[in-house]
């Protein structure tokens, strides 16, 4: 939604800026240069990049869209109620209900009942994975942290990448808009027995082309990749709490302090208080 009205701020003040004093919005239509920029800027976005980065982008789009999932207080507390569930589980009804929990995530009650995990299906499987290892009897704690920070790096490297796409995209641009309006020139050249108004209209459809690569970049693509800089931000964020409460869960400690630990980590615009936390787990417990 911010991403939406932010938009729609750019466009307004800079048309509207332009509008006010007299200009002419309908000499700001020029398709072909338009055609150019984007076309070449996604040109070069697939040549230089995998198509797993492709994909990335165009996943990254829907995050644009809908907003920052994990700029939310909702999915940290139902992180915090499931590992709390989950530990409980483990003491009553031992290892087995566990193990059924984590080999059917679509099937299970406990899943079903935190909906912001399942939500999520990256998520959903880091944690199956991992608390199956631990089901499996894998290795030790500390052991399994270093495989979750393996796992980890991979991921977030694979999110810079397609931060790092979209940003070259958008910093591009201004370039290829310089490339649209030299194309203009060369047509108003080859025009310049026309009379002056038609040169006046040529010479100004060039001219777009290098306002248009340059807001583009600033005013549009630049600010997506930030967006999702700032998104990717948020997911690691959760990702690290998720990894504490695996941890922890490993360690066999009480669920209270698995989500004690887990609400530790948390970030502070997030972060229950202790009460609030300690009244929502009272509430699961009941």
């Amino acid at each position: 939604m911010l991403f939406i009205v932010g938009l729609l701020v750019v466009v307004v003040c800079v048309l509207g800026g332009y509008a006010a004093p007299g200009g002419h919005l309908s000499v700001l239509w020029q398709p072909f240069e338009f055609v150019i920029i984007f076309g070449a800027a996604i040109g070069a976005f697939i040549i230089g990049s995998p198509m797993t980065v492709i994909k990335g982008v165009l996943g990254g789009m829907k995050t644009l869209i809908s907003g920052l999932q994990y700029s939310k207080k909702e999915p940290y507390m139902e992180l915090m109620g499931f590992f709390f569930e989950l530990a409980k589980m483990m003491r009553s009804k031992g290892i087995k209900a566990v193990e059924q929990q984590v080999d059917n995530p679509h099937e299970s009650e406990l899943f079903k009942k935190y909906p912001s995990i399942g939500r999520d299906h990256h998520v959903e499987q880091f944690i199956c994975d991992n608390v199956r290892l631990i089901v499996m009897g894998s290795g030790m704690p500390n052991q399994l942290e270093e495989l979750m920070d393996e796992e980890l790096h991979q991921h977030h490297t694979e999110r810079h990448a397609v931060v790092g796409a979209l940003q070259a995209m958008g910093d591009g641009m201004p370039a290829l808009g310089i490339v649209a309006a030299v194309l203009g020139v060369i047509h108003t050249m080859g025009s310049i027995t026309e009379p002056p108004e038609v040169l006046g209209h040529l010479i100004g459809a060039a001219l777009v082309g290098t306002f248009s690569g340059v807001l583009l970049s600033y005013g549009l693509v630049a600010p997506m990749a930030k967006n999702l800089e700032n998104a990717y931000a948020a997911e690691a964020a959760y990702y690290k709490c998720v990894k504490v409460a695996i941890v922890n869960f490993a360690r066999q400690i009480s669920p209270q302090m698995i989500a004690e630990f887990t609400r530790k980590h948390m970030p502070n615009d997030v972060k229950p208080a202790f009460n609030e936390a300690e009244e929502y787990l009272n509430g699961i417990a009941k």
